[in-house]
């Protein structure tokens, strides 16, 4: 199995939130160091809690500051944007860091009606032409002209180079699982979105309906996953406290900054809300290492996935940099482990 990072650039009470890019660079850093697969940057509009609203211009960062990890989007919320847009940008990533480059697509709003509008006034309409956006972008992406009745055929995506960005196809439904496997791309589903709710089901429909692509001749399906492992359990406990807190403000529809252990310490949750916090921890994967990698490992093999992304969130950066590094110590896999499970 291999193990990689999502990183949404969480931002925390206490700190600008500008402060979350520049740890988000030091992190990946640190990911490449441990080991991991890839590292990919979210995409979010308008919201407190998150600062990642541009994850190409994270990407093109980060590839140049490291060497051996892949690097991509998780995702690129295509409705928003033209497909040749997005195709020029992830060009000139491969260019940048040829080999290395990943392009997770979604078709999520990745925040409100208003803010969607807001980037793209016809983002409604867009959606509902996904599967074309998608269509096109694979042509361009890959330095292919499209197809001769296109109106753009004559249209190429530069920079112009034999490498190409791997695209990715993510969701957390049915939907984008049908869209992989119509296009012959690899599949990762939001796990952490939906607390598990249709990942087994979504990857199979994906696995059933694979049409073998020539750079994919076989799915290849991965999940990501909400995890934190520290050095005992009294601390996993104390660090969960900011997610569990921060939960309860997502599930009412609040999107606010990662609050402290502290802050979630003199709390004064009500009794509603101490019951819907002990649902959450019986769900949620945190822990010492060994508990999480058991954990991580029992539901890739029941849903059938090849891969975990993993997103950490905690307020003290020291601590999210320690939960990595424990679970990298559970899944110490060479570069070349790595590359034989990647070719399948």
């Amino acid at each position: 199995m291999l193990l990689s990072v999502l990183d949404q650039s969480a931002v925390v009470t206490g700190r600008p939130a500008d402060a979350s890019i520049r740890e988000s660079l030091a992190l990946a850093r640190h990911a490449e160091a441990l080991g991991y697969h890839r590292y990919w940057l979210a995409e979010h509009h308008n919201t407190a809690a998150i600062a990642g609203s541009a994850p190409e211009i994270l990407i093109a960062a980060i590839a140049a500051t490291t060497t051996r990890i892949r690097v991509g989007s998780a995702g690129v919320m295509l409705p928003h944007y033209s497909s040749l847009k997005v195709a020029e940008q992830f060009r000139v990533l491969e260019a940048i860091a040829p080999g290395r480059i990943d392009l997770g697509l979604g078709r999520a709003p990745g925040g409100d009606g208003l803010t969607a509008h807001a980037l793209n006034p016809n983002a409604a309409v867009a959606a509902g032409h996904f599967p074309a956006q998608v269509r096109d972008l694979l042509a361009w992406v890959a330095g292919e002209k499209l197809a001769e009745t296109h109106p753009f055929r004559d249209v190429l995506a530069m920079p112009t180079g034999a490498g190409a960005p791997e695209v990715w196809m993510l969701g957390s439904s049915d939907y984008g699982a049908q869209v992989a496997a119509h296009f012959g791309l690899p599949y990762c589903f939001a796990h952490f979105i939906t607390d598990g709710q249709g990942a087994a089901e979504a990857l199979d429909l994906y696995r059933a309906q694979y049409r073998p692509s020539a750079r994919h001749p076989a799915p290849w399906g991965a999940i990501c996953v909400w995890a934190l492992a520290a050095d005992t359990q009294a601390e996993a406990e104390r660090q969960f406290s900011s997610r569990a807190l921060w939960r309860l403000g997502r599930d009412r529809g609040v999107y606010a900054p990662l609050p402290s252990p502290e802050e979630a310490a003199t709390y004064p949750y009500s009794e509603a809300e101490l019951v819907h916090i002990e649902r959450l921890k019986r769900t949620a994967i945190f822990g010492t290492a060994p508990q999480v990698a058991a954990r991580l490992r029992a539901l890739a093999e029941s849903v059938g996935a090849k891969e975990v992304a993993v997103l950490t969130a905690t307020h003290d950066p020291a601590a999210r940099r320690r939960s990595y590094e424990l679970l990298a110590g559970e899944f110490v896999l060479s570069w070349e482990e790595r590359a034989e499970i990647a070719a399948g």
